[in-house]
C-alpha cells in the first residue's frame, strides 16, 4: 500500500515532516522547562515554609545556651 508520489509531493512532505517534528519540539521542551519551574516553586514554598516554622519555633522557645563556664585560677 505504498503510495508513490511525485517529486514536488514528496518534497512537501518531508518539509512538513520537519516542520511538525520541529513544533513538537518546542512543545516538549516547553513542557519541560514548565516542569522544571513546577518543581524549584514547590521547593522554595517547601523550603519558606520549614524556615519560618523555625524563625517562630525559635522565637517562641529560644534555645537556653549553658553559660560558658570560667576556668578560675585559685
Amino acid at each position: 500500500m505504498a503510495e508513490q508520489y511525485s517529486k514536488p509531493r514528496q518534497q512537501a512532505e518531508i518539509a512538513f515532516g520537519k516542520t511538525q517534528s520541529q513544533f513538537f519540539a518546542r512543545g516538549r521542551a516547553f513542557e519541560e522547562l514548565d516542569s522544571i519551574t513546577a518543581a524549584r516553586n514547590e521547593k522554595t514554598l517547601r523550603l519558606r515554609e520549614a524556615r519560618l516554622a523555625k524563625e517562630l519555633q525559635d522565637s517562641i522557645a529560644p534555645a537556653a545556651k549553658p553559660a560558658p563556664k570560667r576556668a578560675g585560677r585559685s
